[in-house]
């Protein structure tokens, strides 16, 4: 069997073993024992499966995707679990898919569901400089992860629906690299306090202590993404600016003989690093997708093309029969205060557990395979 076979095949079997109630590739609510809720880590893996969807034709990946989502949405737009008051952006991301839907069916009810989540994008707390706080339970933090969560989705949103005002969408960015790109080593922190009162923030700068790769790969995909949902235009170039500066800057990191990047990316080689299977997978769809769109030179797709086999052959094996991916960083954040080992350090980053087959990991490494297809399309 082929690569593209065998990794169709998991995909499927990854499907074929999940149901709205039990995501086989949310490990995080598996290990917890908690009932099925709205979640971005799904939100991931269904964005995927939509890009699957376009690129392979097979109507299994739409159907799921349709079944998982009318599972949870009413036919007034109400959507079950989610909790709005707690201006969480992570529970926007599961929203993305919900444009795709809509066009496709014409159901009113993916459109009222968007506009919920919209409706807390309007009442979400925002730092002094007008960036969306992480989660109400963070106040006045900005994290790389919420720019991938919410700003696409914000994006469609104004131009699916609203206005196509991308004034705030541009803002918060804008703000995101004067504050939280290293100009030296040319990454984005994981986390920036506009307070500078979290306990892992720098009391001058109000960054994180460290650059993980994972974040910068969220930023990536936004950047990426808002590269092609916006018009062209000014708005557009000057996001599409950003996006080349923020390639240019990671690329050097990536480990000349696999291609991959380290968990803590600046630190490769060091006791306890390692190369991280999402974060990789992550740089490298945004690479391929950059390079396809015009907003990125060939050596970058070549570099992404590099990424991805690197990730085949270090992290894709067979056990018992079946294709699993590794080399999955399960999960890492800042805080909050209760939780002090989430400190940004870097023994803290390369603490948290490895996993198999987690969406973080296989969503990521899955947009990345469609934009491999592509180029072998030329689609």
């Amino acid at each position: 069997m082929k690569l593209y076979d065998k990794i169709d095949a998991y995909v499927l079997r990854l499907i074929r073993e999940s149901t709205p109630e039990r995501t086989i590739w949310n490990v995080e609510r598996i290990r917890q024992g908690k009932p099925a809720n709205w979640n971005y880590i799904d939100g991931c893996m269904l964005t995927a499966l939509m890009a699957m969807s376009e690129i392979t034709g097979d109507p299994r990946y739409f159907a799921f995707t349709e079944h998982f989502m009318d599972s949870f949405i009413g036919e007034d737009g109400s959507i079950r679990t989610y909790e709005p008051e707690k201006f969480n952006l992570d529970d926007i991301n599961e929203g993305r898919v919900l444009f795709a839907l809509y066009e496709a069916t014409g159901k009113e009810k993916y459109k009222k569901a968007a506009g919920r989540l919209y409706a807390q994008l309007q009442q979400q707390p925002r730092t002094f400089e007008g960036n969306f706080w992480h989660k109400a339970i963070y106040p006045n933090q900005v994290w790389l992860d919420g720019l991938y969560m919410a700003q696409p989705f914000y994006a469609l949103y104004e131009k699916s629906f609203g206005n196509g005002d991308f004034s705030d969408t541009l803002s918060q960015i804008r703000i995101v690299r004067q504050r939280m790109r290293d100009a030296e080593k040319k990454l984005y922190y994981h986390g920036y306090d506009a307070s500078r009162k979290a306990f892992w923030a720098d009391p001058e700068t109000g960054c994180s202590k460290n650059f993980w790769l994972r974040s910068i790969g969220w930023f990536a995909v936004a950047m990426a993404d808002l590269s092609e949902i916006l018009p062209e235009g000014r708005e557009r170039d000057e996001i599409a600016g950003i996006f080349r500066e923020l390639i240019r800057g990671a690329a050097p990191y990536a480990d000349p003989e696999t291609g991959l990047f380290w968990q803590v990316p600046d630190q490769g080689g060091r006791e306890g690093n390692y190369l991280e299977t999402s974060g990789s997978s992550m740089l490298a769809y945004a690479m391929l997708k950059g390079a396809r769109l015009g907003f990125l030179g060939k050596k970058y797709a070549a570099l992404g093309k590099k990424t991805f086999r690197g990730i085949v052959k270090n992290y894709l094996s067979f056990k018992a029969g079946e294709l699993n991916l590794g080399g999955i960083c399960l999960v890492a954040g800042l805080g909050p205060e209760d939780n002090r080992r989430r400190d940004g350090s870097y023994e803290y980053y390369i603490s948290e557990p490895v996993v198999e087959n987690d969406a973080k990991g296989v969503a990521p490494f899955l947009l990345c395979y469609t934009e491999i297809k592509r180029l072998s399309t030329g689609s």
